[in-house]
């Protein structure tokens, strides 16, 4: 009994105790005596046996705990070259798989490493190794930042000043040159390296996204290795055979609820859902609206709301979702046809380095459908290593010369991958049926293609308003190739079919919230400026939304300012009514927009900045506004930029260094924030 009970048991007893001995004798010890000694007696030696037992010894079941020690790794492997990738969307790992496959035709042994896995300090003990070198391709995310998995990296080689003379390193980086910090991750990888006395043995690599990232890499790479080995005094094997990452198991009789259907990381993740969600554990969110937002024209602009109840989930205004697609079904479909495949065959692709941490190139066992569906990226056009592995296959001699020279660094060949992949928009589904002669084995196909990726999109809504719901805000992509071909956008069609109720069933979206640097400022008195024309104007909605709240909330607002363009203003002037009305209720007392088609001359957003020029210099240079742009690098971030620079130059009096400086120096205050792509 607890203490507790035993002080309720006692009062009881000394009831009845008083009650037994009414006209007796009383004893020398009352029950009550005897009970308390007891009890008193039982503690004491409940104590000292206590006291002596000795502390069971824990077993502890050997945890398959992956190595994060490098260095223990390249050593118990034989491995020389170790290539460390920042990737957010999976290209700079697929470069890091190629260079370390690479190293084997130089007869050198390499490893492709994830950052985030391993303990980076160990960078200064890989002079233990011989002939040892570091390759680091690292990827550029939003504005100059690190990749999510680089991001412990970069924070540690600020921090640290480790002397790092014994290190060999090299370093490719991944941008896009429409980007203000084009490059900024492995520019600053490559400097600090060598600031610690790191030895560069080859350039700095610049693979531009904007132009022919796979051409960047290939030419960097065809010049790359010969000077490794001169550096390292070794010979080139020639062996230019094919090389085989991971072997194929066929499962006949498994028991299906071990086979993945899809999930992205835990095995029935998707059945049993278990906070906290992130990349490697997305929420399914049910969708609760989807709804077309333009009135008419041939593009189909769409407004989605999916429900996060009961999720956990946190999001602030700016932040963006992370939405994992499938695969059109109709291609799977056709791939299995021209492959002649059972894609409902349940297989396993194992890598043959056991050591390795990445145990397979997607969730395994699976079916080849789930594969193609789920886990594989078969829209893009493949890039050049695909074509060289898969020349092999092809039985007409012509066919396998044009993959092996669309694979070279010949300009012939670049010129040809150009026009026939790149230009002509063809998917290796494309590839297949315009050269009848290629057919590769379906397993060694799904072993090259890249893995398919989560889109990330603006959210539409504010947490405050919506803390439930997350709204995204999206246009469906489909065009027509130079072949004759329909391609459509993987995610935006996907979501576009997302109905509510899906025969009865509600249509599930697996996501995650990625955070982002785009926020409102933290004083509600400063004005905001916001420029996002098309679906650029996605975070503005959330913005507008929460600058209400705060009025609602009695909190005194700064002048809210939105700069909107479309192309009709009865055709694409989406979230209209929204708008509208904050304009009405005074949340939103400047609403400017741009109707770029309805007249003659084309009007876009950086023209009625100009138009307005005397206000917005007022609310930049006297009230301390912020400025937010969303939408299209290419052209509309860089025009707005450009205006911004016009109006600093005629009112600021500068010149046009001191104004270009004036708007970077906006920038570095965190008082100019982008949210772009390209």
């Amino acid at each position: 009994p607890s203490l507790l009970e035993s002080v309720n048991m006692a009062d009881m007893d000394t009831e009845t105790s008083t009650q037994a001995v009414v006209g007796e004798e009383e004893p020398l010890f009352s029950n009550l005596d005897l009970f308390l000694f007891s009890l008193i007696v039982g503690l004491v030696i409940y104590w000292f046996m206590s006291r002596k037992k000795p502390e069971p010894i824990p077993e502890f079941k050997k945890i398959d705990t992956p190595e994060t020690s490098f260095i223990e790794k390249m050593k118990k492997t034989g491995k020389n070259i170790i290539v460390f990738y920042g990737s957010q969307t999976g290209t700079a790992e697929e470069f890091a798989n190629r260079l370390s496959k690479d190293a084997q035709r130089y007869g050198m042994k390499g490893m492709a490493a994830d950052p985030e896995e391993y303990d980076m300090g160990e960078l200064s003990r890989l002079s233990e190794i011989k002939n040892s070198l570091a390759i680091f391709c690292m990827a550029t995310y939003g504005e100059g930042d690190p990749t999510d998995n680089a991001q412990d990296f970069y924070d540690w080689l600020q921090e640290n000043d480790d002397d790092m003379s014994g290190l060999n390193y090299t370093v490719f980086a991944l941008g896009n040159k429409t980007y203000e910090h084009y490059n900024a991750m492995g520019k600053y990888v490559d400097k600090r390296l060598e600031d610690l006395g790191a030895k560069r043995i080859f350039d700095l690599g610049l693979g531009d996204d904007d132009g022919n990232l796979e051409e960047d890499f290939v030419s960097w790479r065809e010049q790359f290795w010969p000077a490794v080995c001169e550096h390292f005094g070794v010979e080139a094997s020639g062996d230019e055979l094919s090389i085989r990452q991971y072997e194929l198991k066929e499962h006949t009789d498994i028991n299906m609820n071990k086979v993945y259907t899809g999930e992205i990381g835990r095995l029935k993740s998707f059945e049993v859902q278990k906070p906290p969600f992130d990349s490697k554990n997305p929420f399914l969110a049910p969708v609760t609206v989807n709804r077309k937002l333009n009135k008419a024209g041939d593009r189909h602009l769409m407004h989605l709301e999916l429900d996060i109840t009961g999720s956990k989930i946190r999001y602030e205004s700016g932040d963006h979702v992370a939405v994992f697609p499938t695969n059109d079904s109709v291609l799977v479909n056709k791939l299995g046809q021209i492959l002649g495949v059972d894609l409902d065959k349940v297989i396993s692709l194992n890598n043959l380095d056991e050591e390795s941490n990445k145990k397979h190139p997607f969730p395994c066992p699976t079916t080849y459908r789930t594969a193609l569906t789920h886990y594989l990226d078969i829209t893009h056009p493949p890039r050049t290593n695909v074509l060289y592995e898969l020349a092999q296959y092809a039985s007409d001699p012509k066919d396998q010369e044009n993959m092996r020279k669309m694979a070279s660094s010949s300009p012939e060949g670049k010129a040809l991958y150009q026009s026939w992949v790149l230009d002509a928009s063809r998917n290796i589904l494309a590839i297949l049926e315009d050269m009848p002669s290629l057919r590769p084995p379906v397993d060694h196909l799904c072993e090259l293609l890249p893995r398919l990726q989560a889109r990330y999109y603006s959210i539409a809504s504010s947490s405050k308003v919506h803390p439930n719901s997350i709204h995204i805000c999206a246009v469906v992509v489909e065009y027509k190739t130079k072949t004759g071909r329909t391609n459509k956008g993987v995610a935006t069609n996907w979501l576009k079919n997302k109905l509510v109720t899906d025969n009865g069933h509600k249509s599930t979206v697996p996501m995650y919230i990625r955070k982002s640097q785009f926020r409102l400022p933290f004083k509600a008195t400063n004005p905001v400026i916001m420029i996002g024309p098309g679906t650029g104007i996605a975070p503005f909605v959330g913005f507008i939304q929460e600058r209400g709240w705060l009025k609602q909330q009695g909190k005194e607002v700064g002048e809210t300012v939105m700069y909107f363009g479309c192309r009709h203003k009865n055709e694409d002037y989406i979230y209209q009514e929204e708008l509208e009305e904050a304009e009405k209720n005074a949340v939103l007392p400047q609403l400017h927009v741009a109707f770029s088609r309805d007249q003659d001359q084309k009007v876009y957003v950086q023209h009625l900045l100009k138009k307005n020029k005397e206000n917005i210099w007022k609310l930049i240079h006297n009230d301390n506004a912020h400025i937010y742009v969303c939408g299209d690098a290419r052209n509309m971030a860089k025009d707005v930029q450009s205006a911004f620079h016009d109006i600093a130059e005629e009112l600021g009096g500068m010149t046009r260094t001191q104004a270009t400086d004036y708007v970077k120096k906006l920038m570095t205050k965190g008082r100019y924030s982008q949210d772009v792509w390209s």
